[in-house]
């Protein structure tokens, strides 16, 4: 007996598929409308794979899975960009510049969010390694900017470059790390250091 495919299945097959085009073509925009930064590529990976997951015809899914690994494990070693299928990512984000961008499989990131390099959304200890960031609408995140734990990340909330978040970011906030301290040093003149600190040469005796 020949396998068929149900037309409900290859139905919503097609409609999945033009769904995904539309996101990663307004990923493309979103994404300086260049198909060669890696962000959108990350981005079209990611889109994909999620496609993928919700296919219901196993042995097709099976085969593009396959695809897609390849796809994920180009885009995390060439790139250094990470998003797993299972984590949430809204529309019309931007991923300004590559490397050493990981997100968390649970990690939920919100429409029009802007990350850049070196940005971390995870947790904060493997006891609670499936407690994973909120991101909300339009959150910018700096470069080195780190996210740990089950915490929400208010709308149009701002997170300075090279800061820890740990904690719950209110809407329209803005989070920096310490500012670093500045050091002036004095010199002080030849004459002075003299004075006050007599030299006895190595191995001389007093008599």
């Amino acid at each position: 007996m020949l396998n068929t495919i149900d037309t409900t299945e290859t139905s919503g097959f097609f409609a999945g598929a033009r769904r995904v085009t539309r996101l990663v073509h307004e990923d493309w925009k979103t994404n300086f409308r260049d198909w060669t930064q890696p962000g959108f590529r990350a981005l079209a990976v990611y889109r994909f794979g999620t496609w993928v997951q919700q296919l219901r015809w196993r042995p097709l899914r099976g085969a593009l899975r396959r695809v897609h690994t390849t796809m994920f494990r180009f885009v995390r070693n060439h790139y250094g960009v990470e998003i797993p299928i299972t984590a949430v990512v809204g529309r019309r984000v931007t991923i300004g510049h590559q490397g050493g961008i990981v997100i968390h499989a649970n990690a939920v990131i919100g429409d029009e969010c802007f990350l850049r390099q070196n940005v971390t959304l995870g947790a904060t200890n493997g006891e609670r390694g499936n407690q994973a960031p909120t991101l909300g609408r339009g959150v910018s995140l700096g470069c080195g900017a780190v996210i740990l734990g089950g915490i929400t990340i208010g709308d149009r909330a701002r997170i300075g470059p090279n800061t820890v978040v740990m904690v719950d970011v209110p809407a329209d906030a803005t989070v920096f790390a310490n500012t670093p301290r500045m050091i002036t040093l004095v010199n002080r003149p030849a004459t002075d250091i003299q004075e006050s600190q007599p030299y006895s040469p190595a191995g001389s005796l007093e008599t």
